[in-house]
């Protein structure tokens, strides 16, 4: 039976034994479906994170694929174009139950203001990157990332420690709200700015955020004090972080680490200018958008240039992947990409290696079932300091959003393995019911993005979308249950392409298959796609692990 969700209580949590489908496969993607809802931001509005980021296009939508999951055969697929259901067919037991291509528009069109006008007219949605397919398991989803990012730092800048480290940031939001915890965990002192009072108090309620300052000087006192001390916390700030940052900066403090995660990427339904408050944002977004666009670049003119400021005074300073630099240099910033891309800059020797964000989640609602798993992955996986360290920690301080999921960096080999093992648990009835396997888009072979993801590749190789569109192709000739291909909307339009993937393990010999055929080739993939670029990381584990690689010259 589905649990009671106190975030959303119209949004019940899945779970229970009780299948409204006619298999596990098709139960699994509707409770992921109701899941990303659950956790999400706005899900009176179908939205999940980041301003615009959809589960479906519209509620006839939704309607329409939760009743196609309910009376679709092992047999068949389903067809989601942009969130709507437009067909479901007859192919064979072994194919996608599901392959979706969200927000995919031509190279000329694919701008902010062509896609603003579609969803106007309802004829797209942007997925985001896991909302749209399913895949997002609240702010846990991302806390693992922000928190190695955070201990990279730490190993080239702080001799290991983040211990008596004060890092400043801003956004409070779906992706953001992740960071105050990951700071906590990775022992700094975090101060996290949002212009939503209502955001700040919702990370704090489910435990992400330890207090929230009534105003700019507490704030930087209380992280004063903790840095003196050496302890970690993690402090709150509603306030516009265009005007919070050159202030913190006007008076001469150099935070140790400072980077930014506010919905950038969007200067209408994101990104809110100074001087406006958010009810007169709102009621510019149909009528006012040039006038919201204009003042939302200019904002962050400010806020980039602050950044700058900082990093000239020897400030770590990263772009965690919002666009931010990008709105800044468009704004005549024109310096903006002196302040890196936290992929190149700390997680590109883990991506050659398909090294990334793998997850997991328990179909049960069991909180249980993830508990099984975090020992069998320490079990497993007993020699990889990252992952054991991530696991313990996990479990000590995060909290489960909707249905109880985990995420751990895992590579090529490693993914499949744990799977496969968890595929034999649900067999042996040693879990209470099947689980679901997807990882993040932003992994090795499934996203071109040449300001995040793929930012100064080795051999130039930024904006080639093939790679995700290979991988969503191989992916469903390798059986996985769900195959999305996303690309970007609203300010992220023409910016990336991205492939998601699910696969079910529900026990059984057929699921096993599709773990063994579609984890495997989509991490190699992954190591294929940065051998070919040049990484000596990839090439080293095409050796080692003996993926085929065909090279060429």
């Amino acid at each position: 039976m589905p649990k009671p969700n106190p975030r959303h209580p119209n949004f019940p949590i899945p779970g229970g034994p009780v299948l409204r489908a006619k298999g596990w496969r098709q139960e699994g993607l509707l409770r992921l479906l109701e899941n990303v809802l659950c956790v999400g931001e706005d899900p009176d509005n179908l939205v999940v994170y980041a301003a615009l980021g959809k589960a479906a296009r519209n509620w006839a939508s939704h309607r329409a694929i939760v009743k196609a999951l309910c009376e679709m055969e092992e047999d068949q697929t389903l067809l989601v174009q942009s969130g709507k259901p437009v067909g479901l067919l007859q192919t064979h037991a072994k194919a996608p139950l599901v392959i979706m291509a969200n927000c995919n528009i031509v190279g000329q069109w694919a701008k902010a203001e062509v896609f603003y006008e579609l969803q106007r007219k309802g004829l797209i949605c942007w997925g985001g990157l896991t909302a749209g397919a399913w895949q997002y398991i609240g702010s846990q989803g991302v806390i693992q990332g922000t928190y190695e990012i955070f201990m990279r730092i730490a190993e080239k800048r702080f001799s290991g420690s983040l211990a008596g480290r004060f890092i400043l940031t801003a956004g409070l939001g779906g992706m953001g709200g992740a960071q105050p915890l990951a700071g906590r965990m990775a022992g700094a002192a975090i101060l996290c700015v949002d212009i939503d009072a209502e955001r700040a108090e919702k990370r704090k309620g489910i435990g992400y955020l330890e207090h929230v300052a009534p105003d700019l000087d507490a704030a930087l006192a209380m992280i004063d004090a903790a840095v003196k001390d050496k302890r970690a916390t993690s402090i709150g700030l509603v306030g516009n972080a265009a005007e919070v940052y050159p202030e913190i900066a006007r008076r001469g403090i150099v935070p140790d680490i400072v980077t930014d995660q506010t919905s950038a990427h969007d200067l209408v339904y994101g990104y809110v200018p100074k001087g406006m408050g958010l009810a007169e944002v709102k009621s510019l977004r149909e009528d006012g958008q040039g006038q919201l666009m204009a003042a939302s670049r200019a904002s962050i003119v400010e806020h980039v240039g602050a950044m700058l400021e900082f990093q000239k005074k020897g400030a770590e300073v990263f772009d965690n992947g919002n666009l931010i630099r990008t709105q800044a240099r468009e704004g005549g910033v024109a310096n903006a990409f002196d302040i890196p891309i936290f992929t190149e800059a700390y997680l590109r020797p883990l991506f050659a290696r398909a090294i990334g964000p793998f997850r997991w989640m328990a179909l049960s609602g069991e909180e249980g079932d993830i508990a099984r798993i975090d020992d069998l992955v320490l079990d497993m996986f007993a020699e990889n300091r990252i992952v054991t360290n991530w696991i313990r920690l996990a479990r000590e301080n995060i909290p489960f959003e909707g249905l109880p999921a985990r995420i751990a960096w895992l590579g090529h080999g490693e993914r499949t393995a744990l799977a496969l093992a968890v595929n034999r648990l649900v067999a042996a009835g040693e879990l209470n019911g099947p689980v679901a396997f997807s990882r993040d888009h932003l992994d090795a072979g499934a996203m071109a993005h040449p300001n995040i993801m793929t930012e100064r590749m080795k051999d130039g190789s930024d904006a080639i979308a093939d790679w995700p569109l290979l991988d969503a192709m191989l992916l469903s000739s390798s059986m996985a249950d769900l195959v999305a291909v996303h690309s970007g909307g609203g300010g992220y339009a023409g910016y990336m392409t991205s492939c998601g993937v699910t696969v079910v393990a529900d026990g059984t010999e057929a699921a096993a298959e599709r773990l063994e055929h579609a984890l495997t080739n989509d991490t190699a993939l992954g190591v294929i796609r940065y051998a070919d670029a040049g990484y000596e990381e990839a090439l080293d584990e095409i050796a080692a692990k003996g993926i085929g690689h065909v090279a060429v010259g």
